[in-house]
């Protein structure tokens, strides 16, 4: 039912608009009568404009989809802007249809409340900021729908671009907004854009829980050789980060053929149990050892 609605939505608007255009040019809205001739104009011109602003958006979208061959089920950065203007100069028009209401000539309004509009300006600067910078962001190609990105202290998966803020997916699937001035003055990483897909896992251990750094990045390579199909070949390396008193900081990283988060998780977890059963097994030797030979 819902993708008969959606197949017939497009004709079926742009007969609403041809109705509506061919009812303002003939001003069939008189034999309303005189009182309300004048408010179903106003709704009338509302429509029209609010159908055909739709109907060229559609258009657009249906022009850029064939363009990049976008299924119609997926929407990209061009796509949420072009809806995100539809959004905001419709709720320009409805502001000024409400107002018609009231028969306010909009050049006197904006005289005689300059103060008012300057006022308002300077409150609303935040917001007008955030619109502006979805509008650009949404445009722009550092980061689109789906790139795995770090955006400030927040990393995750970046799943809608709204006009005020972007949604994004972490690793705990945690659902962040974060406002979209503060995205676009910050430093981005994006994972998936970038042309090598180096993970790194951060780990420390203690010194006498390892025998040597080369049998550990040994034991590691083998605990996810379940995934080496994803993997670049002879990508792995296990270095050393810092030498502490009694443990190292070490970096274990590998280059993945293609970014996939669920992918990088499920190997991160398994490296992270490997280490622990690693150093566990070599704490347990080391007492053993330490059990049969007594000082």
């Amino acid at each position: 039912m819902m993708a008969l609605i959606k197949r017939f939505a497009f004709p079926l608007r742009v007969i609403a608009l041809s109705t509506l255009m061919y009812i303002e040019v003939y001003h069939l809205a008189r034999v309303l009568g005189t009182e309300y001739d004048y408010f179903a104009d106003i709704l009338i011109r509302f429509f029209i404009f609010a159908l055909g602003l739709s109907v060229v958006i559609s258009i657009l979208s249906g022009f850029y989809r064939r363009w990049k061959k976008l299924d119609p089920s997926r929407a990209d950065n061009v796509i949420i802007g072009l809806k995100n203007i539809y959004y905001l100069l419709l709720t320009g028009a409805l502001i000024m249809t409400i107002l018609g209401f009231w028969k306010i000539d909009f050049r006197t309004l904006f005289t005689t409340l300059s103060i008012v509009a300057a006022a308002i300006a300077i409150i609303s600067k935040d917001f007008i900021a955030e619109i502006i910078s979805g509008i650009i962001i949404s445009f722009s190609r550092e980061i689109s729908i789906n790139d795995y990105v770090k955006i400030g202290d927040q990393k995750g998966k970046i799943i809608d671009i709204t006009l005020t803020k972007i949604a994004l997916l972490n690793d705990d699937d945690d659902l962040i907004y974060l406002p979209n001035s503060k995205v676009f003055s910050s430093f981005i990483v994006n994972y998936t854009k970038r042309e090598i897909k180096k993970i790194s896992i951060e780990f420390e251990v203690m010194i006498q829980g390892l025998k040597t750094v080369e049998e550990l990045e040994t034991d590691l390579v083998r605990a996810i050789s379940e995934f080496k199909q994803h993997i670049v070949p002879n990508s792995y390396t296990l270095k050393i980060v810092e030498i502490r008193r009694d443990s190292l900081a070490l970096k274990f990283q590998y280059t993945l053929d293609h970014i996939n988060r669920d992918l990088e998780r499920e190997i991160r977890s398994k490296t992270v149990r490997r280490v622990v059963h690693y150093v566990k097994k070599n704490l347990n030797a080391a007492k053993a050892a330490a059990a049969e030979n007594p000082v």
